[in-house]
Formats: C-alpha cells, structure tokens, sequence
C-alpha cells in the first residue's frame, strides 16, 4: 500500500524536476546569448550571418528581455513555493523556515532585478544540485569537486582548530584566574566518583595480582626458593649446625620445609585476594589513601592548576601538531601562553 502511494508522487517529483532542469538550461542559455548579444561585436557578427534572425531577436526577443525572463522567474519562484509547502507537510526540516535558508541558491536565483543577474550563475548550482538528486551526474567523483572539497575541509579544520585553541586558552586564563577552581574540582568530580573509582581500582589490581601469579607461578616459586636458600647459607647458626653429626641434613630439612611455607605462604595470600576479610582490609586502605589523596592546602590547590594547564597546553600543542601536519613543511614556531 505504501508503495502505491508513495511510486506515482516520485514519478511526478521526478518528471518535474526534468521540467526545472530543461527550464533551467534554456534559461541559462538565453541569458548567456542576451549578454553576448548586446555587445557590439557580437550582435554585429550575428547580423551579417543572419540578418532576418538578428531583426527578430532584437525586435521581439532582447527588447522583451525582461518579460521572458520574468516568466522563467514566475517558474522557479512556483517551484521554490511547492517546494517549500512539500517540506513542511512532510516535516522535513525543525522549523518551517528553514527551507529558503537550506536551499538558498535556488532562492537568490529568482530575484529578477536586472542589478542581480549575476547571481543567475546560482542556477547552475541549483542545475547540478538537481541532476545530482535525478541520479543523472555523480559530482562527487569529479576533479573540481574533490578538489573544492578538500580545501574547503582545510578550511574548516584550519577554522575549527583555531576556536579550540582559543577555547583552550580562555580555559587556562580561567584555572589561573579561579580561587576555588581545584576545590570545585575535587569536591564536585573527584568525590562524587570515589565509590566507583575504588572499585575499579580494586578490580584492576586484583586482576594483575592473580593473573600474574598464576602466569608466573614457577618462576615465582623458584625465585623465593632461591632467596630463602641463599638466606639460609649467609645464616652463621646454620653454617654451624652443619657442622655437627646429620647437621646438614637437619639443615637441607629447614631449607625445604621454610621454603614450602613461604610458596604455600604466597599462594594462599594471593588467593586470599578474593576473600571477604582482605577486600574490607584492602577497601580500608583504599579509602585512606584515596582521602589523604584529595587533603587540600593551598599548595595542593596550585599542583592541581598546573596539572590542569599543563594537561590543556598539551592538547593545544596536538591541536597545532595536527594542523601543521596537513601542510607541506614543518611547523613554525608558535607562542602556547
């Protein structure tokens, strides 16, 4: 159902849309020939080729000029009209004024005062614009486009890369300029995010802890043999323990079994990680560490402004890095203050 509907008014969308082209291009045409005509060489050249023609151009054509083009006039301002009705009955735009401003070239080409004829080269814009929507041209893949393109993008990068700089400097002349900028900081964005940032704190250190125990676990456990091993070769009682009858294997014994209770000592610890009695410790630790963290003085207040200035001037500097690496050549030196 919905196709049935919608296929007869592409149809005559379509068919009307050929119409203001074919319009357009004769338009377009007469304009450029009228011109061409009034000038004395020109219209010189057209009556000596055809004399009968240029008498008839000149007496009911270029003499009417303005009345034919009047007429065009009348054509594309009805064709702005409907379109303009199309776009507010199908809401495609926010606000029901928007469509002269959207299509502005369509617009500006139908005023028909005779000081604004330049502005009939819109036409053309509006003449591609409209087999572009036909499906008749892909303008896209033309050289000029992509070459407009690309340097209207520079442009708009080179523009919208100078208001983030500026932006970054009123932000940095702020944070020097602000009395309680680093209070407002903390007690604003830091504090309400405690909860969660320990938590995620906890998580990530729990993952590390395990995952590299486990995936280390051999190297770990012949590492801690070595250190008590070694230990007990430096211990002076045991040197002398050996000394005695079946010292030594008393001494091999104690160097096994110590080494066994620290390996078994560690595995345990790190699996304790998971348990409830180390978390609560563990979140103890955290939370005093997390507010001796966030004291404040007023030397704390200036390490944080000139943490935020120098975070700032750093992405003003990868904002200038980026622009300059769009052009051929190194950047010149710039003054960040």
């Amino acid at each position: 159902m919905n196709r049935r509907t919608q296929n007869p008014r592409d149809g005559l969308h379509a068919v009307w849309e050929g119409f203001i082209v074919l319009l357009v291009c004769v338009n377009l045409a007469l304009i450029l020939f009228d011109t061409l005509f009034a000038l004395g060489p020109i219209g010189d050249l057209v009556k000596v080729i055809s004399p009968t023609f240029h008498a008839f151009y000149a007496e009911r054509v270029h003499s009417n000029f303005i009345l034919i083009d009047l007429a065009f006039v009348a054509i594309f301002v009805l064709d702005v009209l409907i379109g303009w009705t199309l776009a507010i009955a199908e809401r495609r735009y926010s606000r029901w004024y928007h469509y002269p401003f959207v299509h502005w070239y369509d617009v500006l080409g139908c005023i028909p005062l005779g000081g604004f004829r330049i502005l009939r080269a819109l036409r053309v814009v509006s003449l591609l614009i409209r087999l572009q929507r036909l499906g008749l041209i892909d303008v896209r893949n033309w050289a000029i486009y992509q070459f407009v393109d690309r340097y209207w993008q520079l442009l708009l990068e080179e523009l919208s890369d100078r208001v983030m700089i500026k932006l970054f400097s009123r932000m940095q002349q702020e944070i020097g300029s602000s009395d309680d900028l680093a209070r407002r900081l903390v007690n604003g964005v830091i504090r309400p995010r405690k909860e969660r940032v320990l938590k995620d704190l906890d998580r990530r250190l729990s993952a590390m802890v395990t995952q590299g125990y486990l995936g280390n676990r051999p190297a770990i456990e012949r590492y801690v043999g070595d250190l008590i091993h070694q230990a007990l070769a430096d211990n002076a009682e045991l040197r002398n323990l050996r000394r005695l009858p079946l010292g030594g294997k008393v001494a091999d014994t104690l160097d096994a079994a110590l080494s066994d209770i620290i390996v078994k000592l560690v595995h345990s610890g790190v699996s304790g990680i998971q348990g409830e009695q180390f978390r609560g410790l563990a979140n103890r630790l955290t939370d005093e560490f997390f507010e001796a963290w966030l004291y404040q003085d007023d030397d704390t207040d200036l390490a944080l402004e000139a943490l935020l200035v120098d975070i700032i001037e750093v992405l003003k500097q990868q904002v200038l890095d980026r622009r300059w690496s769009t052009f051929v050549g190194p950047p010149a030196p710039v003054h960040l203050g």
